[in-house]
């Protein structure tokens, strides 16, 4: 093999080849290997640049995209822009849930009479009284001043 291989250039990153000889490169499906736009060589694991060219590297449009809007219904994203201990973020959360519940209870049933209106407007008081006390509870639950180790 050496024979073949006279008077070319060798890179520190590419072997040398011989010209004569077709390189076969089998197929890959394109969602497995990430190519540089410029030069088509993949890039390697983590790369920023391609290691040839020096070209920037595309970010996944829909993967980033996915991962931005859903980074905000993370758990510990939610608490640490909140600020709040667990047990007081999930307080909090239930709290909402039932100011949720308190509005759509309206949209959920139909006013057919003066009882179904008490009855409707009965369920509200106690979904609103639900949320204060979650409410609360999560006021009482945040702890406050530095935190004991």
């Amino acid at each position: 093999m050496s024979e073949g291989l006279r008077d070319t250039q060798n890179d520190f990153w590419r072997p040398p080849a011989a010209e004569s000889a077709p390189i076969i490169i089998p197929e890959v499906p394109p969602s497995m290997v990430e190519a540089c736009h410029r030069c088509e060589t993949e890039f390697m694991v983590g790369a920023r640049f391609c290691y040839l060219c020096g070209a920037v590297r595309r970010a996944q449009g829909r993967a980033t995209l996915t991962r931005t809007w859903t980074r905000y219904l993370e758990f510990n994203f939610i608490k640490q822009a909140l600020g709040l201990p667990v047990a007081s973020l999930v307080a909090f959360l239930v709290g909402l849930g039932c100011l949720l519940a308190a509005a759509f209870v309206g949209a959920i049933y139909a006013v057919q009479n003066v009882a179904d209106f008490q009855a409707i407007q009965f369920w509200r008081m106690q979904w609103l009284l639900a949320a204060i006390a979650f409410f609360v509870t999560a006021v009482l639950l945040k702890r406050s001043g530095p935190q004991p180790k």
